[in-house]
């Protein structure tokens, strides 16, 4: 009788916690979407995966939002080498983000001046990082392009912060080819979200939030 309530509390105890991570991972994800909403509300350029999705957009005439669910679809086939393996975060991800991007762009008005436009660029940087760091401490998997960056950091040891910011020049790029609005806050995006994503994790941490991956290989 003892071990059976032993077994019914420990079930318990489970369940709260994976309702407790899965909150976090869907609040994470919003604040993702909005963060991301808000940077193209700022008309100072778009972050460097919107430059690639308004690119796509204006080829095919698809909503923002929209691009961005169908875009990471095919990012998930760059898992496949570095051996990241797909979570509820994963299938989520690839509709709340899209979503919460298209909702923030009916509820967000555009910038007319400089000091809205900054900060709305400076906000919604700062609130994509914060978004991201925080579904990904819910350890219940990651979005496709999240796991594109950790993928890497598992594989190299180098740090997240450095590899997103790579990530997020090498797409910046390729949105640019494909005729993608981009200007300065474009650029600004780039060099900023990868230092407040790994700013992001180290408050987190400090605040019993953990990020569960390992790197395979010794950094030094």
């Amino acid at each position: 009788m003892l071990d059976r309530l032993v077994t019914v509390g420990h079930r318990l105890a489970a369940t709260q916690d994976f309702g407790r991570r899965l909150g976090i991972l869907v609040a994470g994800l919003m604040l993702l979407g909005i963060g991301i909403a808000m940077t193209a509300r700022s008309n100072l350029g778009l972050g460097p995966w919107s430059v690639l999705h308004d690119g796509i957009s204006r080829h095919t005439g698809l909503a923002l939002g929209t691009v961005d669910i169908c875009v990471g679809l095919p990012v998930l086939l760059l898992w496949i080498p570095l051996g990241e393996r797909p979570g509820i975060a994963t299938i989520l991800s690839a509709f709340e983000v899209g979503l919460s991007i298209n909702l923030g762009l009916l509820l967000i008005p555009t910038a007319h001046d400089t000091v809205a436009a900054t900060c709305l660029l400076l906000g919604g940087t700062l609130l994509a990082a914060l978004g991201s760091s925080l579904y990904l401490t819910a350890n219940l998997g990651r979005g496709a392009r999240d796991g594109l960056m950790v993928g890497l950091h598992r594989r190299t040891a180098w740090g997240l912060g450095g590899i997103r910011t790579g990530i997020e020049l090498s797409v910046l790029a390729a949105g640019i080819v494909l005729g993608g609005r981009f200007g300065i806050g474009t650029v600004a995006y780039a060099l900023v979200i990868g230092p407040a994503l790994a700013a992001s994790l180290r408050l987190l941490r400090s605040r019993g939030l953990r990020l569960d991956v390992r790197p395979l290989v010794s950094s030094e």
